[in-house]
């Protein structure tokens, strides 16, 4: 079990080439005991942004605090406080502050870095099931 403050946890540079001015707080991954899933904090400078880049995993993304644009080869799309975002697999995207504050978002990703074989059903997201 892990129960921490945010700020507690080392907020480090992204060093991916084409980042500008954005950091990632690991926040719970496999070091925590995390086996299927890490939970990742960004926090995107002014005038920053993530690579544009692509991989074979789905994200899910929360945005906490900001102005952004959420942009795809289909285009830019802004994003604010309390927006979700789902990145489909294999989709070139990229996040850029479009505030003059520090745009924050929680993604979460797999740990397992191979493709899944095949899609799963989860009954949660249908509505079949709502016990968590």
């Amino acid at each position: 079990m892990k129960h921490v403050k945010h700020e507690e946890i080392v907020l480090e540079k992204v060093d991916a080439e084409g980042a500008k001015n954005c950091m990632i707080r690991w926040l719970i991954g496999e070091k925590d005991g995390a086996h299927n899933f890490s939970m990742r904090m960004f926090e995107v400078g002014v005038q920053g942004n993530t690579p544009l880049h692509t991989h074979w995993f789905e994200h899910e993304v929360f945005v906490l605090e900001g102005a952004g644009i959420f942009k795809t080869k289909d285009g830019e799309t802004k994003m604010r406080p309390y927006d979700v975002i789902f990145v489909n697999a294999d989709i070139e995207h990229q996040f850029l502050n479009a505030g003059d504050t520090v745009l924050k978002f929680l993604c979460s990703i797999p740990n397992e870095m191979k493709p899944i074989p095949s899609p799963k059903i989860n009954p949660f997201s249908e509505g079949k099931a709502n016990n968590c």
